[in-house]
């Protein structure tokens, strides 16, 4: 199974996005191999591809933590593992 999960963040852009959620990321132990973000009509959105190989908390754990941490910003967020992502966006 594939350490690789998909974060994506959405919602009315707002200071400070970025840098809870990368920092949710960083105190779970999760590496962010890549992160694209855009603004559209002041509508913010982030997708980030992340490694929870070396983590010490569970894929569960780290969804939680950083859900918990987007409604805390007001924001949509999901978490998805990358072998789920793939198969939902494959035809």
């Amino acid at each position: 199974m594939s350490s690789k999960i998909f974060v994506t963040v959405s919602g009315i852009d707002k200071v400070g996005i970025v840098a809870k959620v990368t920092t949710i990321l960083a105190q779970y132990e999760v590496n962010i191999e890549d992160i694209k973000q855009t603004l559209m009509q002041g509508h913010f959105v982030m997708f980030m591809l992340c490694d929870i190989e070396k983590s010490t908390y569970s894929f569960k754990e780290i969804k939680e933590a950083v859900t918990k941490t987007g409604a805390e910003l007001g924001m949509e967020v999901w978490v998805q593992k990358k072998e789920i992502f793939d198969s939902m966006h494959n035809i």
